[in-house]
């Protein structure tokens, strides 16, 4: 296999738990620099790999083709943008940038150079979300009228880390909230207006860690929201039509298996547990019936599998930079409609 040679920029838990373990597991892609600039904890996972304390290091290296961005939110402009000039192809971790002008212009130079730019939106390949998706493609709920997701957790302190951080422009509607609106984008597009509340709720936070977004279309009512503050979780996600309802409980499990150690192919890989498969609930073609649907397995492999498709084969991006750049634009008009009170037509 013609394998891609790759480049890791940090080794905090975007590369520890997600792209080092995929990157390592998949036969289209050789870590072989990976950026540390003052830890070792790549070594003994990546024994392969050279560690380097210069973001340089990586960039004048003729052999790196594919560099994955995935330092902090703020860096990511920046650091992109050095790889374009010396051009890498580059995935970018999400949030893709802070500001949708900046997004742009990472576009525009990705374009000049015919070089890809790529976001990881790995939660499209959720189990849950592709679930939610081939229900609604059944037709059972009939005409969707309401589509309500959350990403809730509990951590009622604040921690000593650059997520927590208001002048790095670090806050939960970045972190999580991203995963939340790129996915209503891929299935409802982007919406007319937004309506937002976003607050710092923990006690001395000086970050938002709780959203909600109203997400306003001709045919369906949106709405994301995510909080640190919820002990006792609801749904992951409800959608109700004209025929019925579908409401489903629990996360995808693949975070948590990476955190474990666990890889993917190994044995229910992905693999929900039956207790929280969702419930459909319709009357459809005079036939009432309530049942649960099994969830799909997750499978993040999905988005390098597309990557190595894309770069050797030119297949299509699934996550192409555009639609990231839209994720972005929405958050930027979250904040602005939080802080006016006020509607903000997209």
């Amino acid at each position: 296999m013609d394998t891609v040679n790759t480049a890791l920029t940090s080794y905090g838990m975007s590369g520890l738990v997600f792209h080092g373990p995929l990157l390592e597991e998949h036969n289209g892609f050789e870590i072989r620099k990976i950026l540390e600039r003052h830890n070792n904890k790549s070594k003994g996972k990546h024994p392969g790999a050279q560690l380097v304390r210069k973001y340089e290091d990586i960039l004048v290296d003729p052999d790196i083709e594919l560099v994955i961005v995935n330092t902090p939110d703020h860096l990511h402009y920046e650091m992109t943008m050095k790889a374009l000039d010396h051009g890498k192809h580059v995935i970018v971790e999400k949030p893709f940038t802070l500001k949708t002008s900046h997004a742009e212009k990472i576009i525009n130079k990705a374009s000049s150079k015919q070089l890809m730019v790529s976001v990881f939106q790995n939660r499209r390949w959720d189990g849950d979300f592709m679930t939610v998706k081939k229900v609604m493609g059944d037709g059972q709920l009939g005409r969707l009228v309401s589509f309500e997701s959350h990403f809730d957790r509990f951590r009622n302190y604040v921690q000593k880390s650059w997520k927590e951080d208001k002048s790095l422009g670090a806050g939960t509607l970045y972190n999580l909230g991203s995963h939340m609106i790129d996915q209503a984008l891929q299935l409802f597009g982007i919406p007319e207006f937004i309506f937002a509340d976003v607050r710092a709720m923990r006690t001395n936070s000086n970050v938002d860690d709780s959203f909600d977004i109203t997400m306003y279309y001709d045919h369906v009512k949106c709405l994301v929201r995510g909080s640190y503050l919820v002990k006792e979780q609801g749904p992951r996600y409800m959608l109700h039509g004209t025929n019925g309802s579908f409401v489903k409980y629990g996360i995808d499990p693949q975070e948590e298996m990476l955190k474990a150690g666990h890889l993917p192919g190994s044995p229910n890989w992905g693999i929900d547990q039956p207790g929280l498969y969702g419930i459909l609930n319709t009357d459809f073609n005079g036939r009432e019936s309530r049942e649960q649907v099994p969830t799909i397995p997750g499978n993040y492999m999905a988005y390098y599998d597309n990557i190595y498709d894309h770069l050797r084969h030119g297949s299509d991006l699934a996550v192409q930079p555009e639609e990231a750049r839209d994720v972005v634009r929405i958050i930027e008009a979250a904040y602005e409609s939080s802080e006016k009170k006020k509607v903000i037509n997209l």
